[in-house]
């Protein structure tokens, strides 16, 4: 039985081409969905200034990649995610892994 991992990244919505084209050289890697998303890290937002008043912006735009791939190529995976989607500034987003007890195909 082979051990699989399930990835989520969320990142700046300019940085989802760049993870998702990343991820083709491994034929691990499968069950790809990219969707929008909004929310915020430690920064909690920004603030705009709009017509002279201040606004919180709480909720900023993400896009959200969840995947599975295969426990034995889950660093190199992790390496090429990370190495497109940062930008070295605040918010360039998360990556959280999870054990896939089973997968079933429908």
């Amino acid at each position: 039985m082979e051990l699989l991992k399930r990835i989520w990244v969320v990142v700046k919505p300019f940085k989802a081409r760049d993870v998702v084209e990343a991820l083709a050289p491994f034929d691990s890697v499968r069950d790809v969905v990219v969707s929008e998303c909004r929310g915020y890290g430690r920064q909690k937002g920004h603030l705009e200034l709009y017509e002279g008043s201040e606004y919180r912006i709480t909720f900023m735009p993400k896009v959200r990649i969840e995947l599975v791939c295969s426990a034995f190529q889950l660093s190199e995976v992790l390496s090429a995610i990370e190495e497109a989607a940062r930008t070295g500034r605040i918010g360039d987003g998360k990556i959280l892994v999870q054990g896939v007890a089973r997968g079933e195909t429908l």
